[in-house]
């Protein structure tokens, strides 16, 4: 039987990121799961038990979803209050977590797994804090992209005019951006958030602009665990092919594959960037080839 539980972990100023436990066997290996930007942990589940996580939880996986200060279940949800942004996930939140994880459960990480942003993130901790390399032994990141180099006209709707130039509007209005309220995500971001976002997704370099910390310099003086890149083609506007390649050079040594899923590859369905994990289809195909490639690196 499947169990999901809860636990929230205490950052500096007070707030509270969650972290949703999915398993039947709590001695199984731990997998780590990032969503990316306007999104929150649920991408990966639902409290059904549908989604990826259970999938691997049911293999015996004990899996442990995020969800990034202020999305999902955190506390306190994303206001015009809200002061932190990216940085603040890549040095503080999502090592407390990881370290909450480790401690609860006394054992490693040995997994990762990521949508979208999500897995900008996580190569970006393991940019700066290698030592969480020790104990890893594979990713798989769904649609992962810093940097969008395709051309396609879907994404000059969904980035330049939606990303670029009308959420700044709405940051402007509300004081962060209402994704979930003008329904082009499932969560909110706060201001810092998105523009430091931005200021990645527009071909910029990979370095922090507060401490100028070069992220892909970091990353290519060490080598990431085996990363299986899953890439959807009816992704045409954030993660095509192109992109997902792109962000595969910058992100240093190691093996790093990339499979994509449509007909044309003789998967049931042409996925796109949100149903390559939501879809029914997805347990057969983009589930059980995460499955495999996790239990390739036991």
């Amino acid at each position: 039987m499947i169990t999901q539980a809860s636990h929230f972990v205490p950052l500096k100023n007070g707030d509270k990121v969650h972290l949703r436990q999915i398993y039947k066997d709590q001695n199984g290996p731990i997998v780590f799961f990032m969503h990316g930007a306007v999104e929150n942990g649920r991408i990966f589940y639902t409290q059904s038990n549908k989604g990826l996580a259970p999938f691997l939880a049911d293999a015996g996986f004990n899996c442990f979803v995020a969800d990034l200060r202020g999305r999902g279940l955190s506390e306190p949800k994303i206001s015009k209050h809200s002061s932190t942004g990216q940085r603040d996930s890549i040095v503080e939140e999502i090592p407390a977590m990881l370290d909450y994880i480790k401690g609860y459960s006394k054992q490693p990480i040995a997994y990762f797994c990521a949508h979208s942003w999500g897995g900008v993130l996580l190569n970006s901790v393991l940019a700066r804090f290698p030592t969480y390399l020790d104990d890893l032994k594979a990713c798989v990141y769904f649609a992962s992209k810093r940097t969008i180099y395709n051309r396609h006209p879907s994404k000059y709707i969904q980035a330049n005019l939606v990303w670029y130039l009308i959420s700044p509007l709405l940051i402007k209005r509300y004081g962060y951006l209402p994704a979930k309220r003008f329904k082009f995500g499932s969560d909110d971001e706060t201001r810092l958030s998105h523009k430091e976002g931005v200021e990645w997704v527009k071909k910029n370099p990979w370095v922090c602009p507060f401490d100028q910390f070069d992220y892909g310099k970091a990353l290519g003086h060490i080598s990431l665990p085996p990363v299986l890149h899953i890439g959807a083609v009816n992704d045409k506007a954030l993660a095509q092919k192109i992109d997902i390649e792109a962000f595969i050079k910058e992100s240093g040594n190691g093996e790093q594959v990339l499979n994509m899923y449509g007909k044309r590859y003789n998967h049931k369905i042409d996925y796109d960037h949100i149903n390559i994990l939501t879809s029914p289809f997805a347990k057969k195909e983009t589930y059980l080839d995460t499955l495999n490639w996790f239990n390739r690196f036991k």
